[in-house]
This record gives C-alpha cells, structure tokens and sequence, in this order.
C-alpha cells in the first residue's frame, strides 16, 4: 500500500501513553511511510507555562520522564505490529514551537486530533512553523484522558483496561505505579 505522506508526525505529552493514544498513532501511521512520534513536555526546562491549558505544565501532570514515556510509546508501537524502521520518537517541545524544526524534519506533516481551544493553538503553532497539518479528527469526544488514569492508579481503582498490555507491563515491572502512587500522597 501506497501512503498518502512519506513522514508524519503525532505528538502529546503521553504521561501514560493509553489506548486513545495508541489509536491516534495507529490511525497517522496508516496515511504515513514513517511516523514519528513527537513527545512534548520533554523538559521542564522547555515546557512554559500555558495560559489556554494550565494544567499540562504542573509538574503533578507530569510524573513520567521523557524516557519512561518513550519506553511506552515504544513497546506498544511494537505489540501493535509497528517494526523500529517504522517509526522515530523525539522531544517536541511545543512550548517553543521555534525548536520543532531540531526535532522533526520539515517535511513531515503533522497529524492532529482536536477536542478543545488547545488542539487549534497546537494546529496554529505549528502550521506558523511552515509545516502542513492534516487533522486525523475534529472536535471529537475525548475519551480517557491521562489524568483520569493515573487518579486510578492513585486510588487503587482499574486502570489496566485503558492502557495497552505492554504499558501496563512496564508500569508494573519498573516501580512506575508506584511512583503514581507515592506522587498522590
């Protein structure tokens, strides 16, 4: 099969990379010959504060670190049939859009889902930056969000089901959960 664009790119803060995630990706990667993953958020250092969506820079929002969260992305990429020549995860660090072109290459369009006012600042950002955008989804229902999920971790509530196996594997097999839990003491 022949894609519609050679490189594309996704990207979210994925602090826990779940289903609607791993549905977002597999959807991009089908219009796609390379898909590459953008997560932003990478550094603190690089994330400013943003008056449209406050919440995404509170470091309560933010418990995995780039590399726990490339990890993620990693395995169920891979559990989802996806092999390494089809795929690249980067920093993206779209708190400072000007930095984008570091990470992902010019020509790569970028795929979006949009559910709020933060989605079209995302599109306009990044469009701004002379790449082409291409939305995957327009104002659709968010499902499960990050947050709801680590609050279950938190509480002790089931939270598996709304993440692939394999990040599930790797929340247990790390201590991740428990940094989830000890975070919400």
């Amino acid at each position: 099969m022949i894609n519609m664009f050679n490189k594309g790119f996704i990207h979210g803060r994925f602090q826990i990379f779940h289903n609607d995630h791993l549905s977002y990706a597999l959807a991009a990667k089908e219009l796609c010959n390379l898909l590459i993953v953008g997560i932003t958020s990478p550094d603190p250092s690089v994330s400013p504060h943003e008056e449209i969506n406050p919440h995404r820079s509170n470091p309560s929002a933010n418990p995995f670190t780039f590399y726990e969260r490339l990890e993620m992305i990693k395995s169920a990429l891979i559990v989802s049939g996806m092999g390494l020549s089809d795929f690249n995860i980067v920093p993206l660090p779209i708190g400072k859009p000007e930095l984008i072109g570091n990470y992902v290459p010019q020509d790569a369009v970028s795929f979006f889902t949009i559910y709020d006012e933060w989605g079209y600042e995302k599109v306009k950002r990044i469009s701004e930056m002379g790449y082409k955008t291409h939305v995957l989804w327009h104002d659709r229902q968010k499902g499960i969000s990050g947050t709801e999920i680590r609050s279950r971790i938190a509480s002790g509530r089931d939270w598996k089901k709304y993440v692939p196996i394999s990040v599930c594997d790797y929340m247990e097999n790390t201590g991740l959960v428990n940094k989830v839990v000890d975070s919400n003491l």
